[in-house]
């Protein structure tokens, strides 16, 4: 057998290879936008400005690749390795399928789900001429219909756009970052993207008005093709590590109010034997101690 494991020769190199090992808590997920070969200039304009929405946290292939991703998902799974990509958006244009985008996600490098969405109505983000928000801003996604809880292959599309869109982790939020709103609805069959930005205004107390004003891009989708994993390789890449379980902590219970409440396990101890008199004046007298022993007392020797 031959080992195809090479160690770095520098330390570049091992920095490189330890930002893709497993990690508890991994990075915030990448995601490689693609121009099929056949992409016209509907679907380029699609993928710029997904890419202005995602940025940085994206890779934009400007030359176009020949590929098929229901047909053949090796290409996919290349350029998933070489750009650390888990996340990808392939566009693509042909008579059949006319406007076409693939939106799909990765597991250990292989994909796991992926959607077609076709392209009825696209209006870019310059096209809406209003104040954009800045690069990198977090959104907030909202999802409407009911299409989106009742139908499996819409409710993997949710999972699907919440792991492209969310962006990073964070650990706390303050009102003036929550200013870009992303919104799916679910119609009639059609999946409706719009993007707005909030607009904090005076109101005359603490909490402001808030007013949502259309930011772009905007799209009118419907779907098409799809390839859902299994139920098996899908609780499978759910699964989370050992590390990130809390543990559990025994003899603990809450009651209703929230009140916390811990059980005491102890040895069973001998009460008659247990000294409560810390005192000198508490203490027991010969006498009392005589009388509990049986009322003789030990004489003491003379000694010679």
């Amino acid at each position: 057998l031959i080992c195809c494991y090479r160690k770095p020769k520098t330390k570049r190199a091992k920095r490189f290879l330890e930002k893709r090992e497993p990690k508890l808590n991994e990075n915030t997920k990448n995601a490689m936008l693609i121009k099929g070969g056949n992409a016209n200039l509907t679907v380029t304009e699609v993928l710029k400005d997904i890419y202005a929405v995602k940025k940085p946290f994206a890779v934009l292939y400007k030359r176009k690749n020949i590929t098929r991703p229901f047909e053949d998902q090796t290409s996919l799974e290349f350029f998933s390795k070489k750009s650390d990509c888990s996340l990808f958006l392939f566009g693509s244009h042909n008579k059949k399928r006319p406007n076409n985008l693939i939106i799909g996600r990765m597991f250990d490098y292989h994909v796991l789900d992926m959607i077609e969405l076709g392209v009825e109505k696209f209006v870019a983000l310059k096209d809406i001429k209003n104040s954009k928000c800045p690069e990198g801003t977090k959104p907030m996604l909202i999802f409407a219909g009911d299409m989106f809880d009742v139908n499996e292959e819409y409710r993997r599309l949710k999972s699907l756009l919440i792991d492209f869109f969310r962006g990073p982790t964070v650990p706390n939020i303050r009102l003036a970052g929550l200013e870009y709103v992303l919104h799916f609805t679910a119609v009639d069959g059609k999946i409706y993207m719009r993007s707005y930005k909030v607009l904090l205004k005076k109101s005359g107390c603490k909490i402001p008005r808030i007013e949502l004003e259309e930011m772009g891009p905007s799209l009118d989708l419907v779907m098409r093709r799809t390839h859902l994993a299994s139920d098996d390789l899908y609780k499978l890449s759910l699964k989370q590590p050992k590390g990130l379980k809390p543990k559990k902590k025994k003899n603990i219970s809450h009651d209703a109010l929230g009140t916390t409440y811990g059980r005491i396990h102890m040895q069973k101890q001998d009460l008659s034997k247990l000294q409560t008199r810390k005192m000198k004046g508490l203490k027991k007298r010969p006498a009392e101690k005589s009388a509990q022993d049986g009322g003789a007392t030990p004489k003491k020797s003379k000694s010679a």
